[in-house]
């Protein structure tokens, strides 16, 4: 009975699976036809990153240190929060506030209802930008500078541990999409206050948190689980105790402390589009 039932579930997971796949291949393909607007395209996007870290990095060795942490600490935390929403970005940038908003505002959200595949496949494979792979690419390059100049002797625990807070790192930073992009259902613009939590966030992570003050702190580890996902598990990482006395092993919870969020937010997606009744275009 049991198998019965397994095998029909595995073989609809494998068909929306390729169908994912499949709009991505449309995308991909849609992107590469003006290759020049496309190669400045992500040259454009990967200079954020670039020039952000390099402005820091300039600077940062003329005051000695940031909050006691070197140049090589924080790159490991900066390239670790920045690939993380990268890569996020890439797999969610369909759920993104605008991105939906455009959709109910045109009315073709709507279509996206008719249609026989699942909704959350469709929207996923609706926004694949390529041009977001540069950028991927040298969060990757800074995470690498990190863990060869942190000063952490690497092992299989440390790099599981580091893996572990990628996934949550995209898992969280996913679910704040798509609790963004649920709330343009009700007030069809998307909400400003979201980019605080999203890019902000994403921004707020890329460095010690101990520099900030303690009101801002606490609300973005207690109120909203941020300060899980890379910097504690970087400050177990470099052999320093977390703050508020907290146990080591909270360094370990970003693979549920992300997912946990994505969950909450998955919840809200289900009574957003079952409420949803369009704009009328």
């Amino acid at each position: 009975m049991g198998r019965g039932r397994v095998a029909p579930a595995l073989d609809s997971a494998i068909h929306h699976l390729r169908l994912y796949f499949l709009l991505l291949r449309a995308q991909a393909r849609s992107q590469g036809v003006y290759r020049a607007s496309f190669a400045l395209d992500a040259l454009a996007t990967a200079l954020i990153t670039a020039t952000e870290f390099a402005a820091f990095a300039l600077v940062l060795p003329r005051f000695g240190g940031l909050g006691g942490w070197t140049l090589g600490e924080v790159a490991l935390l900066y390239g670790l929060a920045e690939l993380g929403f990268v890569l996020m970005d890439l797999i969610f940038g369909g759920f993104d506030a605008p991105n939906l908003s455009a959709q109910v505002r045109s009315g073709s959200f709507s279509t996206l209802l008719l249609r026989p595949a699942p909704l959350p496949v469709q929207v996923l494979g609706s926004d694949f930008a390529l041009r977001r792979f540069p950028r991927a690419l040298l969060a990757a390059g800074i995470l690498a500078y990190g863990m060869a100049h942190s000063g952490v002797a690497w092992t299989a625990g440390g790099l599981a541990l580091l893996a572990g807070s990628l996934v949550g790192l995209i898992a969280f930073f996913g679910g704040l999409f798509v609790v963004g992009g649920t709330l343009t259902f009700w007030t069809v613009e998307s909400v400003e206050a979201m980019n605080v939590l999203t890019y902000g966030g994403r921004t707020l992570i890329s460095y010690p948190m101990d520099i900030y003050g303690e009101w801002l702190r606490r609300a973005f580890t207690y109120l909203l689980p941020a300060a899980f996902l890379s910097y504690f598990p970087v400050m177990h990482l470099l052999g320093r105790p977390l703050p508020d006395g907290l146990p080591g092993w909270a360094a370990y919870l970003a693979p549920v402390a992300g997912p946990l969020v994505l969950g909450a937010a998955a919840l809200l997606w289900r009574v957003g589009v079952r409420h949803y009744q369009g704009t009328g275009s």
